[in-house]
């Protein structure tokens, strides 16, 4: 039996629904392959996995789709560490299935108290995203096959086709409420043994909207370089695009080294990129005018960088654990902090006393629209705070990284095509704003959050460094000092551990 509009009086008991073309509207899984070979291995699997699309594509025109999406699960994960493969599911592809999500799909699927997806993709790769994301309860799919030194074979478990089974072996004797799917053959199967079946488009009725939750739990933390899900079309262009985009990179950091600083707006324009400033910035620091402190939301490495290119001239800037090879090649200066607050409240003290500084009190980057809680230590050590929002747009690659090596961030912002940077000043604050008229720090630090979070159009969350590195990388987010070259030699002694017998 089929329906299209369920009209249920109560509260619904439980639906089973298909991922991949019914909750995500994309219903080929082959961009998300492509992240895992990227992300979890390098740009050699990237590349190999796209030659092999049109296989895939043959295949699946052949009635063979089983047979291309095993060759992709093949070439994109044989080989890969086990824990790579769960560190991308987890930091990079909840990013890019939040962004194909079905909201009618998940109106229907929100209902019911005992939610399962039902995936062809490994489960490994889905698992993390269908439960804190969509809230779902189980997740049956594909099982990777795994040798004992934790290294993915390319191989699954068991059968594609035996994915129906799992999903009566999972409600045992009962029948799932509603079945949500596409009309293919593994979808038929598991649809078939639902008491009701619902396909695209999906609609609800005033009760079930009453019961269903509003959206989505957002991805606030993302990681992974790609910018945009590698299509196979997306994929080839960001392939081609490679070799120029390392050039242009090099060019735009040689020449904005050996330039002054108050050329690098203009130059910036003429290899392609922008800088977009908005509001008046406090005039600089004289003898009846001491420095401020410029407070800014953190989306990346550059952002105390472009701020001194707009002023046009070097602002020092706080740092909480950058990458040794970020700050040789800074074009202003860094003041590394100890995280030991009295000793940085002396730093910081210091640097004002002899003009302005910049500090991005969320203490690391976010790229969702979103502000992490803003460190109080800024409050408390000045009366002369300039608000400012700092946000930026790129075509290709991420300019931030958790899991990687930051040492290649600013690499990667420059090889954009078009990056763009957004700068608006705000007013510097009122003495009566400031912890000068009896105010907490907490409580400014509170208030300048908000009114950046409003400028921007973000939300303020009570979110921090720590969690941010928690979900993504596993660790507090503390970054070695090492040069490159010990970084290189630490990467080959792990991969040699690994692979000892």
């Amino acid at each position: 039996m089929e329906h299209n509009n369920p009209d249920q009086d109560t509260l619904m008991e439980s639906v089973v629904s298909e991922l991949e073309g019914t909750l995500l509207k994309n219903p080929d899984p082959f961009s998300y392959f492509m992240l895992v070979a990227f992300e979890a291995s390098g740009l050699i699997r990237f590349a190999l996995l796209l030659m092999v699309w049109p296989i895939v594509r043959l295949l699946d025109l052949l009635g063979m789709w089983d047979a291309g999406l095993k060759l992709m699960i093949f070439v994109s994960v044989v080989g890969v560490p086990e824990s790579e493969i769960e560190s991308v599911a987890r930091a990079v592809l909840p990013k890019f299935y939040m962004d194909e999500i079905d909201m009618e799909a998940w109106k229907v699927f929100s209902c019911y108290d005992k939610r399962v997806v039902v995936t062809e993709i490994p489960r490994v790769m889905v698992e993390r995203f269908a439960k804190e994301h969509l809230r779902a309860d189980e997740v049956i799919g594909s099982e990777l096959q795994v040798n004992r030194f934790g290294f993915a074979t390319g191989l699954v478990k068991d059968d594609i086709g035996s994915i129906p089974n799992r999903v009566k072996a999972y409600f045992k004797d009962e029948k799932p409420t509603v079945g949500l799917g596409r009309n293919t053959s593994t979808a038929s199967a598991f649809l078939s043994i639902c008491e009701e079946q619902h396909h695209s488009p999906f609609e609800t009725n005033q009760k079930a909207d009453h019961y269903h939750l509003i959206r989505p739990l957002p991805v606030i933390f993302h990681d992974g370089r790609l910018v945009k899900r590698p299509t196979p079309s997306m994929a080839l262009l960001i392939l081609l695009w490679l070799p120029l985009g390392v050039i242009l990179a090099s060019i735009r950091i040689t020449v904005g080294l050996i330039l002054p600083m108050r050329f690098h707006p203009y130059i910036s324009q003429v290899f392609g990129g922008a800088i977009v400033v908005k509001g008046n910035p406090p005039p600089p620091p004289s003898s009846s005018n001491s420095g401020v402190l410029f407070v800014c939301t953190h989306r990346t490495l550059m952002d105390p960088i472009i701020l001194s290119v707009v002023l046009g001239r070097k602002i020092p800037a706080v740092t909480y654990s950058i990458s040794r090879f970020s700050e040789i090649i800074s074009p202003i200066p860094t003041v590394r902090l100890t995280r030991m607050r009295h000793v940085d409240a002396e730093k910081i003290k210091r640097k004002l006393s002899e003009g302005d500084l910049v500090v991005c009190p969320e203490g690391t980057t976010c790229r969702e629209p979103f502000l992490l809680r803003f460190s109080a230590l800024f409050a408390e050590l000045t009366n002369r705070i300039v608000p400012v929002a700092m946000n930026y747009r790129v075509g290709f690659f991420h300019a931030t990284t958790a899991r990687g090596w930051k040492g290649l961030d600013p690499i990667f912002f420059f090889m954009n095509p078009r990056p763009v940077y957004e700068v608006t000043f705000l007013n510097q604050l009122p003495i009566e704003a400031t912890c000068s008229s009896g105010k907490s720090a907490h409580d400014v630090a509170n208030y300048v959050q908000r009114i950046l979070a409003a400028t921007l159009g973000f939300q303020c969350t009570n979110f921090t460094r720590k969690d941010k590195y928690r979900v993504l990388a596993g660790n507090d987010g503390t970054v070695s000092s090492t040069s490159c070259v010990g970084h290189i030699k630490k990467v080959v002694s792990k991969a040699f551990k690994e692979t000892r017998f």
